[in-house]
């Protein structure tokens, strides 16, 4: 796992046990990583804070594509994933979009339902295609401070036949069942 995806996986269990406990993120987030033997990378804050700072724009455009679920109905995973992974599409420019909802669809594999992929795939594959124009212009590389903040760790490949990209071409659908 590259050092963002660890990132990304503490910063999920961060926010995950937030909602919760109806904690501030903020603060569960400083409790871990005081706690932590292995400090926790820089991006991680990054994610947490960000997710905090925009949640209300990012459940508004969870809700608004989320067609059949309110965010309430969702599996917490799901919906903590959703929220970090949307956080990284409108939010962080050099983080490509398909490696997002890449990242965003692993973990869900590894930590809910057996439907949660391809719901968590379909709806970041809309939100990435009818939202471009908020995410913001690519920065200008520079060097990383901390390993975790390289953008190579999540980039390495030239994109040909990535499954993420073919998501984003035809994304999976998913409907409600009652």
């Amino acid at each position: 796992m590259s050092a963002r995806g660890k990132a990304r996986k503490r910063a999920l269990d961060v926010l995950f046990e937030a909602d919760q406990r109806g904690s501030d993120p903020m603060s569960t987030l400083r409790e871990r990583s005081g706690q932590a033997q292995v400090p926790f990378a820089e991006y991680a804050f990054q994610l947490v804070e960000g997710v905090t700072t925009h949640r209300v724009e990012i459940d508004a455009v969870l809700a608004e594509y989320a067609e059949g679920w309110t965010l309430d109905r969702m599996p917490a995973v799901d919906r903590t994933v959703l929220r970090l992974a949307t956080y990284e599409l409108l939010f962080v420019a050099d983080v490509p979009a398909g490696v997002a909802i890449s990242e965003a669809v692993g973990l869900a594999r590894d930590l809910s339902t057996d439907a949660s992929p391809g719901f968590v795939n379909g709806l970041l594959a809309k939100v990435a295609s009818v939202e471009p124009a908020r995410r913001p212009t690519a920065v200008e590389a520079a060097a990383p401070d901390d390993p975790a903040d390289d953008p190579a760790d999540d980039s390495a490949h030239d994109g040909a036949d990535d499954p993420a990209d073919a998501a984003l071409e035809h994304p999976p659908t998913r409907t409600a069942t009652v």
